[in-house]
């Protein structure tokens, strides 16, 4: 073989050698951009909710559209904030190499993954009676002061919430004069309530 001849087939063998080795690198640069943006975009829309975000390269699925532009598919999870559980996700995203950028940044999320919404709490009012629970509230305060003075419910304080097996939690605030002269210092009380019959269920008192 001839001096050209040698020369253009080591050329040759450069140029494929540097193909070969500069797919790989596009291919992982396109995977890192593409899984980048598409956590910030999970991020965005999920706010705090989203914690522990990850992908699953084993899933991860690269098909070249053009020369300059490459599809990105795959899955990936993070676990929910609120509840705690596990969502999985696919997504999909466009890498072009020539400009670095990306485009069409999708991703769906798994809803049998997310927790199920909460149902509305709507509690039986007809036997509730906040006057009935400040009474006892105030009773057990006359328990740990034989000597208290006057009791002050804040009627704007109350807040009513589901309570323990299936029992109405009645809440609030107020002002107790230990005895007589003493000035008033604040106290939170909390009744738990049968809902059907109104009846006092516990209470508790904190100072």
């Amino acid at each position: 073989m001839n001096l050209p001849a040698r020369l253009s087939a080591l050329l040759l063998l450069s140029l494929l050698a540097g193909a070969s080795a500069a797919a790989p690198t596009d291919a992982a640069k396109a995977a890192d951009r593409c899984e980048a943006d598409v956590a910030d975009t999970i991020r965005r829309m999920r706010g705090k909710d989203v914690q522990e975000l990850q992908f699953t390269a084993t899933k991860r699925v690269l098909q070249p559209a053009t020369d300059d532009e490459t599809g990105v598919r795959g899955e990936g999870r993070y676990r929910a904030g609120t509840s705690g559980n596990t969502v999985t996700f696919t997504y999909s995203c466009a890498f072009n190499a020539k400009s670095e950028t990306t485009s069409g940044v999708l991703f769906r999320e798994n809803l049998a993954g997310r927790a199920a919404p909460e149902k509305e709490f709507l509690p039986d009012l007809t036997n509730l009676s906040p006057e009935a629970c400040e009474s006892a509230a105030a009773a057990d305060l006359k328990l740990r002061h034989p000597r208290v003075g006057r009791i002050n419910f804040g009627s704007d304080s109350r807040r009513i919430g589901p309570g323990q097996n299936g029992q109405v939690q009645l809440e609030g605030k107020g002002a107790v004069e230990r005895a007589p002269g003493m000035n008033a210092i604040p106290f939170s009380y909390s009744c738990q309530v049968e809902p059907r019959s109104g009846r006092i269920a516990s209470v508790q008192t904190l100072e």
